[in-house]
């Protein structure tokens, strides 16, 4: 025998309706259907009598609608032989209900007993249609089995009375027999009560429990359990077994799959519930039972939530020690009908923190606060405190208690986002740990937690680019063409959510078109500004976020501290911060430590070159710098080896900007900025303080050149080419070249324009390459050199890309 289920998205509709049906009727063994009223109408019912009781008389359009409804659908979908008995039985139960509804009307009151009478109406009506429907189908009435009694507030079922009726009831039990869930009678005065909004189900579980059923399925809308709630996590994906455990606790936080009472009797006796969704009968479903089976080495088994949460926290020293304090808050609650789904307790015990609904919060706060009043006016405990609009998550999993550091990971990978943990409670049993947080991080919580605990297929960042110049332009081309091979083949989705030119900026959670970004900025694009673009960015507040700035400006530079200071990771090819007062480049790093987030800017000095990694290697495993020789400028590179009798000095400099190597402003490149940048950040990664101010230079374009715009530099730059004809004639007639060498010894540092013979390790760079020299303690009599590309937008991409990459860890 089988019990079957149908909520309210099920029996709503002909089409669902029709699918109960062939669900039912494809079972060949004894079956019992319980069934929801229809989809909406509980509600609908509730909302007539609150109008009715207040006298608006606009109560009969609602109850009208409901009337017109029902019928309806049982002459779309009853048995044409049944149709005439099914009418007849439908109109007699609505007189009655319209009766109910004109005498509170009248009377202008609405007692809890009438509500009951009134709500039990959905399920009494959709339960004739059901059996009309179905071919040699017998209507129960739950009434006559299902005993209450009062608690709290609350109607409870008396087990011993209900198990007894229901072994009569069912001792000849027909082929077909459909059951209204949810009402009930109550055990001494025979008046119609219910078990609670949704409980539906509990009442199925009973029959199934008392029965011995072979089977629980409860069908719905829903495919079965899921990992996280799909509204939030797009990649969520049902759960195809759940120990009763584990369904239990998603249930208690927030998983609307099934009423939560539903699990015990079924546990008891070991029946296996399965939850199948009505619209899509081929889905396995969840299937719920004794038996824990492994889920392919996963902790956790899913994450619920409850995004209506007010913690009530009890205070004082004077509970220290006090036996019963803890009995009279629970006992107090209960009394005033509040039910309490979270629990956290300091081991001193002189603070308890309880969960309750917002709606509650302020009664809990009251007769708490009455409870407590001696104590409190004697200052042994503080005023009753409540901070609501909270949020409550919960992991479950009974594998966790065989996984050890899943408390630790938990709380490590919310800190480094950003997302602060204001109370938690774990039990000694370690499948459910619950914790509290702001209700503006329940999204990001529940992307990060289901993304780290593995429960997602696949890893995401979320990326903000600042730049889509000819750096920002390759980045996010070779991003597009390599998607799908790091989801692939590393299962990590490398998401960009972000982008901003100059002007304008675009955001968008599930990922912009990095097809047509460029036409989407133009055409939907905010107007943007460096602040702007940063408050977009902490506003959408989004999980394993990273800026990413390829640009060359300060402003942009200026947004670092306070995007790493709410845990967004910043990889940066622009060298500003890193090379500007030395107090904000440790600064910006401290933060990033604290925060457990990266900053990162590899490509601030070599492109795609691994030089500063490798510095950092070096420090970390305990060796020193002592020098650095370094020509680590492929613009002034490339423009020493193009110069020749036919390419004058400006014309090389012309032709190192159209190939993409110079800054914006050549005059950066010209002067020495950009090397003495390099030199800084390279010194300050080798452990040493130094300034932009304390580098020696020695320059090779007069300083007059650097005055007035580019566009001056432009037309007067020409002036140098016959003398610097002059004198690359006498070098090559030496035999050696010009490269301008950065230099830094024991924290002293230099910069000059130097000739070089073939001796030189500088000497035979072509193109663009740079070339980094480290003397240190381990590497003294042969330096570690470091050569390759330095320059060019395509190999700066690269190096972005790297360490955007590294955050994944995924090597």
């Amino acid at each position: 025998m089988k019990v079957l289920k149908f909520g309210g998205s099920s029996v709503g509709s002909a089409e669902g309706l029709s699918q109960v049906k062939r669900v039912v009727e494809s079972n060949a063994e004894e079956t019992i259907v319980v069934v929801s009223a229809l989809g909406g109408i509980t509600d609908q019912l509730l909302a007539t009598a609150r109008k009715a009781a207040s006298g608006d008389e606009t109560y009969t359009a609602l109850l009208n609608a409901m009337i017109d409804r029902h019928f309806d659908l049982a002459d779309e979908t009853v048995l044409p032989e049944n149709r005439g008995r099914v009418r007849e039985r439908i109109g007699s139960l609505l007189d009655e209900l319209s009766n109910i509804f004109k005498g509170v009307y009248l009377i202008g009151d609405l007692s809890p007993k009438t509500t009951d009478a009134i709500v039990s109406y959905g399920e009494r009506l959709s339960s004739v249609i059901v059996t009309g429907m179905l071919s040699d189908a017998v209507l129960c009435d739950a009434r006559e089995f299902i005993q209450t009694t009062p608690y709290f507030g609350r109607h409870i079922v008396d087990f011993v009375s209900t198990e007894k009726r229901i072994a009569e009831k069912f001792a000849g039990m027909p082929r077909r027999t459909v059951v209204p869930g949810f009402i009930a009678s109550d055990l001494h005065s025979g008046d119609t009560t219910n078990l609670g909004r949704g409980g539906s189900d509990y009442p199925a579980a009973i029959l199934a429990s008392v029965l011995d059923a072979s089977m629980l399925e409860i069908w719905t809308d829903v495919d079965g359990f899921m990992t996280a709630d799909p509204k939030v996590i797009n990649n969520a994906y049902v759960i195809e077994r759940l120990s009763y455990v584990e369904a239990m606790e998603l249930c208690n936080f927030g998983a609307k799959v099934i009423y939560p009472p539903t699990i015990f009797p079924a546990y008891h006796k070991n029946i296996p519930i399965v939850i199948r969704n009505t619209f899509n009968p081929d889905s396995p479903g969840t299937f719920i039972s004794r038996e824990q089976l492994p889920d392919s080495g996963r902790a956790i088994k899913g994450i619920s939530s409850i995004n209506d949460t007010c913690l009530i926290t009890i205070q004082g020293l004077g509970m220290v020690g006090v036996i019963g304090v803890n009995y009279r808050i629970f006992k107090t609650l209960a009394k005033s009908g509040i039910s309490v789904f979270f629990v956290s307790q300091a081991a001193s015990e002189n603070t308890t923190s309880i969960g309750v609904r917002n709606a509650d919060a302020d009664l809990a706060v009251e007769v708490l606060s009455a409870e407590f009043a001696q104590e409190i006016a004697m200052g042994e405990i503080n005023r009753v405190k409540k901070e609501p609009d909270l949020a409550t998550i919960a992991i479950v999993g009974e594998n966790m208690k065989h996984t050890p550091g899943i408390a630790g990971k938990l709380f490590g990978t919310l800190g480094r986002n950003g997302i602060n943990v204001i109370a938690c409670a774990q039990g000694a049993s370690e499948t459910n740990i619950s914790f509290v947080v702001a209700k503006e991080s329940l999204r990001k919580s529940l992307n990060v937690i289901h993304d780290s605990f593995f429960l997602s297929d696949y890893q995401v960042l979320n990326i903000f680019i600042a730049g889509v110049g000819l750096v920002g332009r390759n980045l996010l081309e070779q991003i597009r063409l390599q998607q799908e091979t790091l989801m692939k083949n590393n299962s990590l989705q490398i998401r960009v959510v972000g982008a901003t030119n100059s002007r304008k900026f675009i955001v968008d959670r599930d990922g912009i078109d990095l097809t047509t970004y460029r036409d989407d900025l133009e055409r939907s694009g905010e107007e943007s500004t460096p602040e702007k673009f940063r408050d977009a960015i902490l506003s959408m507040n989004i999980f394993n976020s990273v800026f990413v700035d390829c640009t060359a400006s300060a402003e942009v530079a200026g947004i670092y501290k306070q995007l790493l200071e709410h845990n967004v990771s910043v990889v940066a090819a622009n060298k500003i911060a890193t090379s500007s007062e030395y107090d904000r480049y440790m600064e910006l790093k401290s933060i990033a430590r604290k925060r457990g987030v990266k900053y990162l800017f590899e490509t601030n000095v070599g492109a795609g070159l691994p030089i500063i990694n490798t510095i950092s290697d070096l420090i970390n495993s305990g060796d020193r710098i002592i020098r650095i020789e370094a020509v680590v400028s492929g613009t002034l590179n490339f423009i020493f080896n193009e110069m020749s009798r036919t390419v004058p000095m400006s014309r090389a400099i012309r032709m190192a900007q159209e190939a993409g190597y110079a800054e914006p402003d050549p005059r950066i490149d010209l002067s020495g900025t950009d090397v003495i940048r390099k030199l800084v950040i390279l010194s300050r990664e080798a452990g040493y303080r130094v300034e932009q101010k304390d580098v020696k230079k020695e320059l090779f374009i007069p300083e007059k050149y650097f005055e007035g715009s580019v566009e001056d530099f432009w037309k007067r730059i020409p002036e140098v080419d016959a003398s610097f004809e002059e004198r690359r004639r006498k070098l090559e007639a030496e035999g050696k070249r010009w490269r301008f060498v950065a230099q830094m010894e024991n924290g002293k540092t230099e910069v000059a324009l130097r000739e070089v013979d073939s001796e030189s390790p500088f000497y035979h760079l072509a193109g663009s390459n740079n070339v980094i020299l480290l003397t240190t303690e381990r590497y003294k009599e042969y330096p570690m050199q470091i050569k390759g590309y330095g320059a060019g937008a395509s190999v700066t991409a690269a190096g972005v890309f790297a360490d955007i990459i590294s955050i994944a860890n995924i090597r």
